[in-house]
């Protein structure tokens, strides 16, 4: 017997371990070469490892959730068999003799496809095929199955968990209409082909349904659960009159419009931050509890939080106080549509030193956000909306945005929090003044 023992590979950067995101083939399965057979998420990168050549699939050494170590077999696989695959495929696998050449390929180019955290999918979209539990699930026939028959798409475009979650509660992602960007499948889209199975023959569905937390989602609530217990969060919040903020946007859209972009809120904001983080170093900190010391950073680099159909992520915009407000919106809009199709490059999410977020439409009235550790300061933007205002002693209607800023007791003082809070909402109530000469 061939037996080819398969290892977590060296992925590089000095990572040394990985947790096993899905499995896209059991024992018992025969496998192409380049045919992907697992997704493994680590600190850097998520990364789908394909078939080093065409086999039999005898056994997977870890459940998906576990965390294998760099070295460590996590999954062995027959090449005897590839003969019999071969020759269903009209191609022959590698000799016995090769199987060495093919473990020494593995870290390298073309075995297997890396993407960021978050991302929402394998770098080789193109060549993904099925999940092998989707391709199990026998295709029905009869009259009651030819809704499920009218749209097949054998390379769908879906993010890791997305595929997850079809595979667990049974839905072949094949079959699934997309409705996200780019043609896309969605969770609600493989939700939604759920409850329409389930309204045709499903009547006794169970009512209860599990979903392992792995993945991104696993990466998330750590990193929250650890920012949460480690600083002394405090949260500040107040009104901003962005009155003037509305007009002056509305003045440079058209000139936005005119070199390709799309002017929003974010740039002014983003802005005005980096401007208080000068006169508030601390701000632009961070705390190395090994060393017991404060880090001040002389950099300024603000992470935007993105929301993404695999979770949110936190692109970063690297030197801000560097780029012009046209210059920064073109950023934002790179990083933002970079992170929603699963493109970031892995210095796109590193070194942020203080976090933007913006609560968007269903922001409600405030919000405590959690600071983005090791950084000691996170702003949350909520919606701006009509509001009485008080001006030279008069009621009128203004624009008002609420600002929820979190901060780390253990460093930020309570007056230097909200010193901060008030040179941002200065610079926000008086973008000409403060802004326009960013242009």
């Amino acid at each position: 017997m061939a037996r080819l023992e398969l290892k977590l590979p060296d992925i590089g950067e000095g990572v040394t371990e990985g947790e096993i995101v899905e499995w896209f083939i059991r024992a018992g399965d025969r496998v192409r070469e380049d045919d992907p057979m697992v997704e493994v998420m680590t600190d850097k990168a998520t990364v789908t490892i394909g078939a080093p050549c065409d086999a039999l699939v005898e056994r997977v050494h870890f459940e998906v959730g576990s965390v294998a170590k760099v070295g460590q077999v996590i999954v062995t696989l027959d090449s005897r068999a590839a003969s019999h695959v071969g020759s269903a495929q009209g191609s022959s696998g590698p000799p016995a003799s090769a199987v060495g050449d093919i473990q020494d390929r593995l870290p390298g180019a073309g075995l297997f496809a890396a993407t960021e955290p978050g991302n929402g999918g394998s770098a080789r979209r193109g060549s993904v095929r099925p999940a092998a539990a989707a391709q199990r699930r026998s295709l029905r026939t009869s009259a009651e199955s030819v809704r499920d028959i009218e749209y097949f798409e054998s390379k769908p475009l879906a993010t890791p968990a997305t595929r997850r979650l079809a595979k667990d509660i049974g839905v072949d992602i094949r079959r699934v209409r997309p409705s996200g960007e780019g043609g896309r499948v969605t969770r609600d889209d493989v939700r939604a082909a759920l409850r329409g199975e389930m309204a045709e023959d499903r009547p006794h569905a169970p009512l209860e349904e599990r979903e392992p937390i792995v993945g991104i989602r696993r990466k998330i609530a750590e990193r929250m659960h650890h920012a949460k217990t480690t600083a002394a969060h405090f949260t500040f919040v107040e009104e901003c009159d962005a009155s003037r903020l509305v007009d002056l946007k509305e003045r440079l859209s058209a000139e936005a419009r005119r070199r390709g972009l799309r002017l929003t809120y974010l740039p002014f904001i983003v802005k005005a931050v980096t401007d208080a983080l000068r006169r508030h170093p601390v701000l632009n900190s961070a705390v190395d509890e090994r060393a017991h010391e404060i880090v001040y950073k002389r950099y300024y680099n603000i992470g935007v939080a993105t929301a993404t159909d695999a979770g949110l992520v936190v692109p970063v915009v690297h030197g801000a106080d560097r780029l012009r407000l046209f210059e920064l919106a073109s950023e934002i809009e790179r990083l933002a549509e970079s992170a929603r199709k699963g493109t970031l490059a892995p210095q796109d999410l590193r070194n942020s030193t203080f976090t933007v977020t913006s609560l968007g439409k269903q922001s409600g009235l405030l919000a405590t956000p959690i600071l983005n550790h090791p950084e000691v300061g996170i702003l949350g933007v909520h919606r701006i909306k009509d509001r009485p205002v008080v001006r030279d002693g008069q009621i009128a209607v203004g624009k008002v945005m609420l600002l929820s800023l979190s901060f780390d007791h253990r460093v930020v003082d309570g007056h230097v929090g909200a010193a901060f809070a008030y040179d941002v909402i200065d610079t926000l109530e008086n973008p000409e003044r403060s802004l326009y000469e960013h242009l």
